[in-house]
C-alpha cells in the first residue's frame, strides 16, 4: 500500500495558500499538506487591519474580476471555491484621475494600462508625436521577441504619452518605470497583438478586442469584511498543517525525496518531504535553491524588487473629489505615485460620520530613499502633497497607518518570462518535485498569485503520479 504523499508548501502568502488548496482538490485523499510560514501571519501582501474604528487593506485592496484572456479571473474561481462569491463587492466610484500639471485630470478612456487605443481620446492628458505610429509594412515585434514597454511606446508615440499616461499607470501597479518593465510579461495581451499588428494602436485595438467586457461589467472586486477573509478560508479549505513562524533555511534532496531544514540555527528541525513547492520571493526562493540549483538559483536571486509604503489617514469630513483616486506621474516630482479615496471607492466602508479613508502609495524602483522617512514624515509629506494635488488644506488626520513592503514589487526586466521558463524547464528536468510559485515570476496582483499557485500545484501532482479524479 502506498504511503500517502508528503507535500510541504513553503510560503504562506496567497500563491502558496492556493496551492495547498488546489493540491487538497486534486491530490490524493491522505495527502499531507503542511505549509511553511516565516512570519506570524499569513496571506503575505493581504493584510486587513482597522484604523479610527475602520476596515482597511493594509496590502492589495481587490482583484480582477476577469483574466486577461477572458473568463473569470483565478482570484474570483477561488473566492467561489471557498464559498465566499457571495460576499464580493464592486466600486461605488470607479472613475480615476491623473494628477498633470498641477490639477486633476480624468484618466481617459479607450487606453490599455495606458497605452491608446484612440489617439484623439488622450489628448488632453498626453500629445502624441506628430508623425506617431505609421504603418511601416512589418509587425511591431518579431515572433518571441520581448521589448521595455517605455521604449515601444516612446518609438511609436513619443515621450509625453509615456510620462503622462503609461508610466503612472505602470507605477501604481508595479511601483516601476515603464522603460525598465517587459511588455511580454506587464502586457501579454499587448505584446501578442504588437506581433501581428503593424501599428501600435492597431495592437491596442486588437488586444481589446481579444478580451470583451461586457459594458458595465465590474473590473474589480473585494470581499465584504476585508482581504484577511480570502487568506482564512484558504488557509481552512487546504487541510494543511499550518506552521507560523517556521523559516525554511535550508533544502536537500534525498533518495526518495527532500529534507527540509525548519526553525533556528541552535535547535534545527529536519522534515522529510515528497515534493517541495517554494512559493517565496526570488530571492529567498534562491537561497533554497543555491545547493540544489545553483545555475537556476543564479537566474532567481537575480530577479530585482521595488519597496513601497502604503500611508492611510483617516480625514475628518474632507472635501473630496468623486473619484476612485488619482495616479501622479514620476514627472510630477511628487513622492506620492498614487492615491485611493478608500470610503468613495469602496460604498460598503462609508458611514455616516463623515470619516474617511485615503491611502497613498510611496516608493518608486530607483528612489528607494524615499522610504528613508519616519513614518512622522512620510504622514506629513502625503498629507501635504494631497492637499497640493487637490487644491484644498486637508484637515488633519484623526489616525494614520503606514505599512512599508520592503521588497514587495517585482520588476520585470524585458526577456523575463523566457528567463523564468528556462528555470522551471531546468527543475523540471532535474527535480521534478520541486516547483516556483509566485509573484516574482508569473505577474503581480491576486489573480496572477492564485494561478501561479495552482500551476505549481498541478506540477507537483503529475511529478508524484498524477491526481485523484
Amino acid at each position: 500500500m502506498r504511503k500517502p504523499w508528503r507535500v510541504a508548501v513553503v510560503g504562506g502568502g496567497i500563491a502558496g495558500l492556493a496551492a495547498a488548496v488546489r493540491l487538497r482538490d486534486r491530490a490524493p485523499a491522505g495527502t499531507e499538506i503542511t505549509v511553511y510560514e516565516q512570519s506570524g501571519a499569513l496571506g503575505g501582501k493581504l493584510r486587513t487591519g482597522a484604523l479610527a474604528g475602520r476596515q482597511v487593506e493594509f496590502g492589495a485592496e481587490s482583484f480582477l474580476m476577469r483574466d486577461p484572456a477572458g473568463g473569470e479571473s483565478a482570484a474570483v474561481a477561488l473566492v467561489r471555491r471557498l464559498g465566499l462569491a457571495g460576499d464580493v463587492v464592486h466600486p461605488s466610484v470607479g472613475q480615476a484621475a491623473l494628477a498633470v500639471d498641477g490639477g486633476l485630470r480624468p484618466i481617459p478612456g479607450g487606453t490599455l494600462v495606458g497605452v491608446p487605443g484612440d489617439l484623439d481620446r488622450v489628448a488632453a492628458v498626453a500629445e502624441p508625436a506628430a508623425d506617431a505610429d505609421r504603418d511601416e509594412g512589418r509587425p511591431l515585434l518579431a515572433p518571441g521577441a520581448d521589448v521595455a514597454v517605455g521604449a515601444l511606446v516612446r518609438a511609436r508615440l513619443g515621450d509625453q504619452v509615456v510620462d503622462r499616461l503609461v508610466d503612472p499607470m505602470l507605477g501604481g501597479v508595479y511601483a516601476g518605470r515603464a522603460d525598465g518593465l517587459s511588455l511580454a510579461t506587464t502586457m501579454p495581451a499587448l505584446a501578442r497583438a504588437a506581433r501581428v499588428e503593424h501599428t501600435l494602436v492597431g495592437a491596442v485595438r486588437a488586444a481589446q478586442a481579444a478580451a470583451p467586457r461586457a459594458p458595465g461589467a465590474p473590473v474589480f472586486g473585494t470581499l465584504a469584511g476585508g482581504l484577511g477573509r480570502l487568506v482564512e478560508a484558504a488557509a481552512t479549505a487546504s487541510g494543511a498543517m499550518i506552521r507560523r513562524d517556521a523559516a525554511v533555511r535550508e533544502l536537500a534532496p534525498t533518495g526518495a525525496g527532500w529534507r527540509l531544514t525548519v526553525g533556528p540555527t541552535r535547535d534545527p528541525e529536519l522534515v522529510d518531504a515528497d515534493a517541495v513547492l517554494l512559493a517565496l520571493p526570488a530571492r529567498p526562493a534562491a537561497r533554497l535553491l543555491d545547493a540544489v540549483a545553483p545555475e537556476a538559483a543564479a537566474t532567481v536571486g537575480g530577479l530585482d524588487y521595488a519597496g513601497v509604503a502604503l500611508v492611510t489617514l483617516a480625514l475628518p469630513e474632507p472635501d473630496l473629489p468623486a473619484l476612485s483616486g488619482f495616479l501622479v506621474p514620476a514627472t510630477e516630482g511628487l513622492l506620492v505615485k498614487a492615491s485611493t479615496f478608500f470610503t468613495a471607492k469602496w460604498g460598503h466602508l462609508a458611514r455616516p460620520d463623515g470619516l474617511a479613508l485615503v491611502r497613498a502609495s510611496v516608493g518608486r524602483y530607483g528612489e528607494e530613499t524615499s522610504l528613508q522617512l519616519t513614518d512622522a514624515d512620510l504622514v506629513a509629506t502625503v498629507h501635504r502633497e494631497l492637499s497640493a494635488v487637490l487644491g484644498v488644506a486637508l484637515p488633519a488626520p484623526v489616525a494614520s497607518h503606514v505599512q512599508r513592503w520592503g521588497g514587495a514589487l517585482p520588476q520585470y526586466a524585458p526577456g523575463h518570462l523566457d528567463r523564468v521558463a528556462a528555470v522551471r524547464a531546468a527543475l523540471r528536468g532535474a527535480h521534478p518535485t520541486l516547483a516556483l510559485a509566485g509573484a516574482g515570476y508569473d505577474g503581480v496582483g491576486i489573480p496572477a498569485c492564485v494561478r501561479s499557485g495552482e500551476t505549481a500545484a498541478e506540477e507537483i501532482i503529475t511529478a508524484l503520479g498524477g491526481s485523484a479524479s
